[in-house]
């Protein structure tokens, strides 16, 4: 059999180099899609996953949040307000029995600037049960207590630390104090230290 090819008008194509050339192509594309549709069904099995656990967090808050908010409703009956009282008043006192005056003491002295002295201490509990302590600080300028601010905010036993009130002290004399300062701060005490000052 006899077969007439033009090549003037049908070019002569290389199959097996055409074939080569976007067949690869084709093959690394396949696989670079192949891959993304696994990683993308990873992502959305991991997703539905961690919703998973969300969801089994936020119903144990909320039925420990329940809880919580029966246990205060029954706290709030008037005929458990003594117990209500009586647990709150132990809970404050153990807690300022906790606070020792030795090692907070301690803790202020590495923060505290020079030309700069406690003139008195009082620690209370917060609303959320967290140890605060009220400072009244004095000394000859006010960047000495700035600075006290800044390096108890970033010592690891004061946080949420500021000046709440600031005087002028009216005393002439060479060792008298001009400023004054009312500073709180939110107190953690050194976990599992002991207490060798004790709450006086």
């Amino acid at each position: 059999m006899r077969v007439d090819i033009n090549l003037a008008s049908q070019p002569y194509e290389d199959a097996r180099l055409f074939w080569l050339r976007w067949g690869g192509g084709l093959l690394a594309l396949g696989i670079l899609t192949l891959l993304l549709l696994i990683i993308t069904v990873n992502g959305w099995i991991g997703a539905r996953k961690d919703h998973q656990l969300i969801s089994k967090y936020q119903a144990q808050s909320a039925a420990r949040d329940k809880e919580k908010a029966d246990a205060q409703a029954l706290l709030n009956l008037p005929q458990n307000s003594v117990t209500r009282d009586r647990s709150q008043f132990l809970n404050d006192l153990f807690q300022r029995k906790a606070f020792s005056w030795t090692k907070a003491f301690e803790d202020l002295e590495q923060v505290m600037p020079p030309r700069l002295h406690v003139v008195s201490i009082h620690p209370e509990l917060a609303p959320d049960n967290e140890l605060e302590i009220k400072l009244i600080v004095a000394g000859d300028s006010r960047e000495h207590a700035l600075d006290l601010v800044s390096k108890m905010e970033a010592s690891k036993h004061f946080h949420e630390t500021y000046i709440e009130e600031e005087n002028s002290s009216q005393g002439n004399g060479p060792g008298a104090d001009a400023v004054q300062f009312h500073i709180s701060a939110l107190y953690v005490p050194e976990t599992g230290s002991s207490s060798p000052g004790g709450a006086q």
